[in-house]
């Protein structure tokens, strides 16, 4: 298989809580550079939670000199806030951001002078002019607070409107979800390129509690199939790596523009997936291929 030429693999990392984990972070990026990605994005928790540790993932990210693109949400911050933290940014050289909405952790009172990712994309804009490509979220499920599939499209419109550059979707198992998704960004005027976000299936537990909170649908049968494997690891990770190869082939014949990877900072699923699909023959990896 032979994408097009301006397609882009990313991969997004959280921020660790420990030294291990930071050490962990290390390695796990190391490996994931000798796909030669776009980028590495770093999230940040809702109101700000991870805020230093974002911080110092990100510098940890940058010594070792490859892109990335820091997490922005809105929620919780006060514009100064925001400002503080775009200008520290510029200052360090960062040429990319991801602007979120964020949502609101349990127990705070106050969601900050932003309602909407679409102010947070302008406020950058306005502080910073063009110094960053901004990249804001997409929902090919639609956004789970969304009153329907229609108002979640003109908000994405408005992003765009606002200075988003490009977006990175929700991750989904059902691609045509994404392709339909893109239909109607188009023909809504909507021009910037959408990125299909991945998650690999390596944890079943884990991709219960995940999508339950982000509102991605995990499909009666795959669900069906997961629960079926029980404690057996072994065989939910080689089945869940079939399902999505499938997946990510579908997307990439068919014109994404790229594959954002959710990593949950580990290295190996990402890796296996992009050698068995071929998308990069320069580095060989000891892992199980399709």
């Amino acid at each position: 298989m032979s994408p097009k030429k301006e397609f882009n693999l990313s991969f997004e990392f959280f921020p660790p809580k420990t030294p291990e984990g930071m050490k962990n972070l290390e390695k796990t990026v190391l490996q994931l550079s000798k796909a030669q990605p776009h980028f590495f994005s770093m999230t940040f928790g809702a109101g700000g939670s991870t805020r230093e540790g974002t911080f110092d993932a990100v510098k940890k990210i940058q010594h070792l000199n490859i892109p990335v693109a820091p997490h922005i949400a809105a929620i919780g911050l006060t514009r100064d806030e925001i400002i503080s933290i775009v200008k520290t940014y510029q200052a360090q050289g960062i040429k990319r951001i991801v602007a979120l909405r964020g949502d609101l952790p349990s127990g705070m009172g106050q969601s900050g002078e932003l309602r909407y990712a679409n102010e947070l994309v302008s406020l950058i804009r306005e502080v910073t002019h063009n110094t960053f490509h901004i990249e804001v979220a997409a929902y090919p499920e639609t956004h789970p607070q969304a009153l329907n599939a229609l108002e979640d499209i003109m908000y994405l419109k408005k992003k765009m409107h606002a200075g988003a550059n490009s977006a990175i979707t929700q991750y989904f198992f059902n691609a045509d979800s994404y392709f339909y998704f893109v239909d109607a960004c188009n023909k809504h005027g909507i021009s910037i390129p959408i990125v299909p976000g991945i998650m690999p299936i390596t944890h079943f537990s884990k991709l219960v509690r995940f999508s339950d909170m982000c509102g991605a649908d995990i499909p009666r049968w795959l669900r069906k199939r997961l629960e079926a494997y029980g404690d057996d690891q072994k065989s939910i990770q080689q089945f869940g790596l079939e399902v999505v190869y499938k997946l990510c082939d579908t997307l990439v014949q068919h014109g994404a523009p790229g594959l954002h990877f959710y990593t949950l900072n580990h290295s190996e699923p990402s890796l296996s997936l992009i050698h068995s699909l071929g998308l990069n023959t320069a580095f060989a990896i000891g892992t199980h291929v399709l």
